[in-house]
């Protein structure tokens, strides 16, 4: 199929309607009071989520010089969410402002070379002064409300991760699964685990339950990959 090609402000205006049509579905979830999207799926029952990353990564646009402008945004979400894990909403409502403000300027006849330097200047200057107003959440408190807020103010949801992040350390490892029952639970897995099953059923020591169970047995560690 032959490439269709689009220059300056043709270009521009629509990559400008993709950012702006994504970046409106997610600043809906922004903050302790943003609202919840709801998300269809092909299999399985529709999802319920105010994360700005899992919307944005749902967003398909039938222009395909819009859809190339929301999926700059979600790749700075994405980005967003796998340095600092959560600011994606955030992230993208500042995406916006940024194109849009940078874009305005250039069609009044500045620089686009001289725009981007500026703009990593008011990064730099916006990063320091965020720096200095930095409040580092350290009690088991501080950690719940964080947790309720990120969480659309549930309040147990918060209880429950500051539980969670008492019992394995700030540097522990804390998994989510969807739960089968109507309750939240907390349980705590000793030592380390690996999410993989045995290779062969002839390794199972317990046939009534189908379970590999070692004790005090050796464990190799390789950091290559072994393969027969």
């Amino acid at each position: 199929m032959p490439k269709q090609l689009l220059f300056d402000d043709r270009a521009r205006l629509k990559l400008q309607r993709g950012v702006k049509q994504l970046a409106d579905v997610v600043a809906v979830t922004m903050g302790p009071t943003g609202r919840n999207v709801i998300i269809d799926k092909n299999f399985g029952n529709p999802l319920v989520t105010k994360d700005g990353v899992t919307v944005s990564k749902e967003v398909e646009l039938d222009d395909p010089y819009e859809n190339m402008g929301a999926k700059l945004v979600n790749e700075v979400a994405t980005k967003t969410s796998d340095i600092a894990g959560d600011g994606t909403t955030t992230a993208t409502v500042l995406a916006r402002a940024i194109y849009d403000e940078g874009l305005r300027s250039v069609s009044m006849g500045a620089n686009p070379m001289v725009v981007r330097r500026g703009i990593e200047k008011a990064v730099e200057a916006a990063i320091a002064h965020l720096k200095v107003m930095v409040k580092p959440v350290t009690s088991k408190s501080e950690i719940a409300q964080v947790g309720a807020i990120a969480a659309n103010n549930d309040k147990e949801i918060g209880d429950l991760l500051a539980d969670a992040m008492e019992k394995v350390g700030r540097d522990g490892v804390i998994t989510v699964e969807e739960g089968k029952g109507n309750s939240t639970t907390l349980s705590l897995a000793e030592g380390m685990q690996f999410d993989k099953g045995y290779i062969s059923p002839y390794f199972v020591t317990s046939p009534a339950d189908m379970k590999v169970i070692l004790e005090d047995c050796f464990i190799l560690m390789f950091e290559k990959k072994i393969s027969s």
